[in-house]
């Protein structure tokens, strides 16, 4: 099955050696997104509303660079610090996905990469 980087200059650059997204066949793997500001490759630092607003956008920028929308995802992965922040979290993550929301599973865990409190991956179907 033929594999296709996915990269968009909307979204902020990876902060190792990975890629943004890959698609496999009618599948997109979107890389881990960090509540980073694209123009500037640094942490959102205004709080857990806004990091998880940051990262979104990160990731509806890489699909729309796939030719994709927000609709097209079927699983996410939430990696949160901490588990008290679901709810805002939650709160945000539904402006975002009001119908047709993608599987999904939240973990809470020690660190996060920059020292963000929300990170998520993702994986699209862009088939028919």
């Amino acid at each position: 099955m033929p594999r296709q980087t996915i990269a968009s200059s909307q979204a902020p650059q990876p902060v190792g050696p990975y890629v943004q997204a890959v698609r496999a066949g009618d599948l997109l793997f979107i890389s881990a997104q960090l509540p980073l500001d694209p123009l500037t490759n640094t942490l959102v630092r205004s709080g857990v509303r806004a990091q998880t607003r940051r990262v979104l956008e990160n990731i509806k920028a890489i699909l729309e660079s796939a030719g994709a929308r927000l609709e097209h995802i079927v699983r996410m992965t939430l990696y949160l610090r901490n588990l008290e922040d679901f709810n805002q979290i939650n709160e945000v993550y539904a402006e975002f996905f009001p119908q047709q929301q993608p599987a999904r599973t939240t973990i809470e865990v020690t660190k996060l990469s920059k020292d963000a409190t929300v990170c998520m991956d993702a994986i699209a179907h862009l088939g028919p």
